[in-house]
């Protein structure tokens, strides 16, 4: 399940329906019950992103998307493993920037679609406890995105 807010910026119908598809599908992937979890994801402009970042990062620039996991790894690890999903959880937060994802999408050479969903798909994974500051954390968390994108079609251009 999810939620969406538009945080100074025009609600838009393709947003939604880009968002919902991908997380959908990263939560059929990860057997996560779609019903007992709940992802909130804020749309908003590059200020205020750059904002969020410089009050809980200590980062003074703007950037693509934050995310703020509720649980560890482990955690999440072992409700998926006990199906112990007992009643309705917040997996996280995801804050993305739309000027951010139209810059990329444009410097990518791929379509804005295929930036937005990367987006998503790269924050569930942020709220699934994994990262990709690592090299060993990152050859674990690429595949993920890059298989749940490509299930939905949404390949690089």
């Amino acid at each position: 399940m999810y939620e969406i807010e538009y945080k100074d910026i025009r609600k838009n119908k393709k947003y939604d329906e880009a968002i919902s598809k991908v997380l959908e599908k990263c939560f059929e992937v990860e057997n996560i019950p779609n019903e007992k979890m709940i992802v909130s994801v804020i749309l908003t402009n590059s200020e205020n992103i750059r904002e969020y970042n410089r009050e809980y990062r200590n980062i003074d620039k703007a950037t693509d998307v934050l995310s703020f996991p509720m649980f560890e790894k482990t955690e999440i690890d072992e409700m998926i493993k006990n199906k112990s999903f007992e009643h309705m959880d917040v997996l996280g937060d995801t804050i993305i920037s739309i000027e951010q994802v139209k810059e990329q999408a444009e410097e990518y050479g791929h379509s804005f679609e295929r930036e937005l969903s990367y987006m998503v798909v790269h924050s569930f994974y942020h709220l699934m406890g994994y990262d990709h500051i690592k090299k060993e954390d990152k050859v674990l968390m690429r595949p993920k995105e890059e298989y749940v994108l490509n299930l939905l079609g949404i390949t690089r251009e």
